[in-house]
């Protein structure tokens, strides 16, 4: 479709805290990965989505997992660089599977 970009999400490293997501340059890729389906990658660091993790469920009442912050953090940073348009995103995990980790704490 014209004018509509796919950005990926990565964690920024191989050893990270983003349970769901592979940083796929270090990961065994499945057989449906296609490198070319995305315009685009944004790498995320742990500690970033963690942060955002926790903003969204201050901020917006959100319980979400930490590739959901991840994948807030990706789209903060596009929407850093477009200049007019739509973000849309996916945040793919629920948070009530992680309320014993130790990212909700405050820092």
């Amino acid at each position: 479709m014209p004018g509509v970009r796919v950005v990926g999400v990565q964690p920024d490293g191989p050893l990270h805290g983003l349970e769901g997501l592979k940083h796929l340059e270090t990961a065994l890729k499945p057989g449906i990965w296609d490198p070319s389906a995305a315009d685009e990658h944004v790498f995320v660091a742990t500690e970033v989505a963690q942060a955002h993790t926790r903003r969204l469920a201050r901020e917006e009442g959100l319980l979400v997992g930490t590739s959901s912050g991840a994948a807030l953090a990706a789209c903060l940073e596009v929407a850093a660089r477009i200049k007019r348009g739509a973000i849309v995103t996916v945040f793919p995990d629920g948070g009530d599977k992680y309320l014993e980790e130790r990212y909700w704490e405050a820092p």
